[in-house]
């Protein structure tokens, strides 16, 4: 439908969004302020405890920091109530007391194509479900009733039988007064090519009404009872009711149950009749080809958490990494998958015959996370005895990682990667959970220093005081120059944080990163830990920074380049260091004297600026004489900035 201007701009400012929004969700009174139309919540996307949905009641929008949603009252009703636009539209506008206008002459005619094309789909629905009940449909009864589907289930389900015949459906609509022409408009009819009259698409077939999410019959699937038919199963062709990319089978059932049990995404009709005749109600499935990004958003609609159920063999398998493909730049907070890979040679339906709902359910339960199934599919039958098959691992992992594009949950996704590949490559050493940037591990008893390291540089403590500094020069810069944390929020997430509170603070700067600009270091300030920014406002240290002296964006960001580059390149030698002492049980002589000796080396090039006369040396910006590597990393961060070769040089 057309709307003329200015209409959605009248309804928008009749509207509060606080009240749309509050059907939905529980105000956090700590944080909202409701005299200004300042709301915060949490989010009803995704799963949370805190409060990051924001709703801007002046200005009628609402943004998540945590998953990102946003939009305004319509798209809100649209997300929640899973309406098409028209739909909300019309919803809302009856709340505001707004009469929709007349619609134009063509929109008007496509709407009522429509509304036609929807009466001949459910017409066609009737004729089938009668076929089945009739003589010609005894091989299909038999056939269902093979599969635990009585005449009760398929009366639930709309099952009906298309005869085998070329014209049975056409001839019935035709005495109903339906012209051949809509059929064919609607799918159900396909053009001859010998210029005989249009002949029927489903012929001799099982049939599964699709409908949309508001019930309305869009569309069919068939399954073929000939086992030498060309298609075990067929679809309705792209009409202007079906878009098979942007369909789920039983997504208005689904959807219901979603809020009371886990959705679980089957790969076909028969799985979801019987996973939700055994009580899974929440069930869905794509139309015979691989889920969609469509798909997949209209998943987390209605979940933060589908679990896809895949037959247990090599198809299901490749189905399954196929998905991971296509999530990868998709998932973030309140967006992730689990995957159920069936016992092998079985689909939910054979695993519920011969287990019933119980062994469904612990299947369900054990399912896996989709970074268990990316390592997996990575590591599965390999051997990783070299050094170049380990490099390869690594490689592969870091290219698949690097594809998702939540900078928080790319950190938290290369720390599972990391834990499994200690595990893989030190089976029968114990390893706890890392403490960021300490190289040690939880749980672990204290190490008392020998003689011999009790004097050395690594026991001091010295490098630990020199990367707090430099973690306040970083962190007050981003929060005098709030909009800098766009261009570095990689970097950002690659540090391990060891200052009291640094991490808190960094956490709010990336979850403010996209935040609107004159209110970016407010909303900064509110979310980060009050004791930390009070130490940094306090900091002496900080009162010396030229970069903190003035309104110079572009001294900003050199500084904050700078002090990243020393801060990654010491992080990467600690950890070394850290791995090569946990390894020490099990490395000896000349590799690990050679492991520390360049750890330390390198560490002492970060962080001190002192090497071996071979070391190369440049002069940075800001007159400090720098190595290569560190220079290097200095310039990528620089350039993450958006700042030239020129204004790197002022």
């Amino acid at each position: 439908m057309s709307l003329p201007p200015g209409f959605l701009d009248e309804l928008r400012s009749r509207l509060s969004l606080v009240h749309v929004v509050g059907r939905k969700v529980t105000w956090d009174p700590r944080k909202s302020n409701q005299g200004k139309g300042d709301m915060w919540a949490p989010c009803p996307f995704h799963q949370e405890k805190t409060a990051s949905f924001h709703v801007d009641d002046r200005k009628g929008f609402y943004y998540c920091f945590g998953c990102h949603e946003k939009g305004d009252a319509i798209g809100f009703v649209m997300a929640t109530e899973n309406l098409p636009f028209i739909d909300a539209v019309k919803l809302l506008a009856d709340e505001a007391g707004m009469k929709l206008p007349d619609r134009d002459p063509q929109a008007q005619a496509r709407a009522e194509k429509r509304d036609t094309l929807v009466e001949i789909m459910e017409a066609a629905a009737r004729f089938f479900q009668m076929q089945l009940r009739a003589g010609a449909g005894q091989a299909a009864r038999d056939y269902l009733k093979g599969r635990k589907l009585d005449g009760a289930a398929c009366d639930r389900w709309g099952l009906g039988f298309a005869p085998a015949s070329w014209d049975a459906l056409r001839e019935h609509l035709a005495g109903k007064g339906i012209a051949v022409e809509r059929l064919v408009d609607a799918g159900l009819a396909k053009p001859s090519r010998n210029g005989k009259a249009p002949y029927d698409t489903f012929r001799n077939r099982i049939m599964f009404p699709i409908r949309d999410a508001r019930g309305r019959c869009i569309a069919f699937g068939g399954r073929a009872m000939d086992p030498d038919d060309n298609a075990k199963y067929l679809n309705s062709p792209e009409t202007a009711l079906f878009d098979k990319g942007r369909t789920l089978y039983n997504v208005g059932p689904a959807r219901a149950a979603a809020g009371k049990q886990p959705l679980i995404v089957a790969e076909g009709y028969m799985d979801v009749i019987a996973l939700a005749e055994a009580g899974f109600g929440a069930t869905v499935a794509p139309l015979g080809t691989a889920i969609t990004e469509e798909q997949l958003q209209l998943m987390w609609r209605m979940s933060p958490d589908p679990i896809i159920a895949l037959d247990g063999d090599v198809a299901g398998r490749r189905a399954a990494l196929r998905l991971v493909d296509l999530a990868l730049p998709l998932i973030g907070a309140g967006r992730s998958l689990r995957f159920c890979m069936m016992p092998a040679g079985q689909d939910p339906d054979d695993l519920l015959k011969s287990g019933g709902a119980p062994a469904m359910q612990k299947a369900l339960e054990a399912a896996l996370p989709m970074v268990d199934l990316l390592w997996d599919a990575q590591t599965e039958g390999r051997s990783f005895d070299t050094p170049e098959a380990r490099a390869a691992l690594d490689k592969e992992l870091r290219d698949k990682i690097s594809r998702i594009s939540d900078p928080s949950l790319k950190r938290h996704y290369g720390d599972a990667i990391k834990e499994r590949r200690w595990q893989l490559f030190n089976p029968r050493k114990p390893r706890g959970t890392w403490q960021p940037g300490l190289g040690g591990r939880r749980g672990a008893a204290p190490q008392v220093p020998v003689t011999t390291t009790r004097a050395s540089l690594l026991a001091t403590g010295g490098d630990r005081v020199e990367q707090n500094l430099r973690e306040q020069v970083v962190l007050a810069v981003l929060l005098r120059f709030p909009d800098l944390t766009l261009r570095v929020e990689d970097a950002l997430a690659e540090i391990d944080w060891r200052g009291d509170g640094h991490a808190g603070v960094a956490d709010a700067l990336l979850r403010h990163a996209g935040a609107d600009p004159e209110r970016q270091a407010e909303l900064v300030h509110a979310d980060a830990p009050s004791a930390a920014l009070e130490k940094l406002a306090a900091a002496g240290h900080l009162r010396v920074v030229p970069a903190l002296k003035g309104d110079d964006r572009d001294l900003a960001g050199i500084c904050l380049g700078e002090e990243l580059a020393k801060l990654l390149a010491g992080q990467g030698a600690a950890r070394e260091i850290a791995e090569a002492m946990e390894d020490f049980a099990a490395e000896t002589g000349e590799a690990l004297t050679w492991r520390l000796r360049e750890a330390a080396r390198v560490r002492d090039q970060a962080t001190q600026g002192q090497a071996e006369d071979t070391t190369e040396y440049e002069e940075a910006p800001n007159g400090v004489m720098m190595s290569r590597a560190e220079r290097n990393a200095l310039d990528g961060l620089l350039s993450q900035i958006g700042l030239s070769a020129t204004d790197r040089n002022k």
